[in-house]
């Protein structure tokens, strides 16, 4: 798993703008517990929406998230991503 040290809140990713980048240090805080708990579903998440904008190493992280949670986590995931998006835009 990927590790960040730079403080990040997560919660500041709002809004249909937000670059791919932002995204995926979203998911590596949640993933790491950098600035927030560890949510492994939020750290799906977060990687999931930063790699449908292309980010090529959260492709990597979301899958490796997605081998560590139960098939019941991964749809949660899923749908927060979609609330997120509908949100967003």
């Amino acid at each position: 798993m990927a590790y960040s040290d730079i403080p990040m809140e997560p919660g500041a990713l709002i809004g249909a703008h937000s670059l791919p980048e932002d995204l995926y240090r979203a998911g590596l805080a949640y993933a790491t517990g950098t600035g927030t708990e560890v949510n492994l579903v939020e750290a799906h998440k977060w990687f999931n929406l930063a790699a449908a904008r292309g980010h090529d190493e959260a492709k990597i992280q979301r899958q490796d998230m997605a081998e560590m949670l139960s098939s019941d986590d991964v749809k949660l995931a899923l749908q927060a991503a979609r609330a997120w998006l509908k949100l967003a835009h």
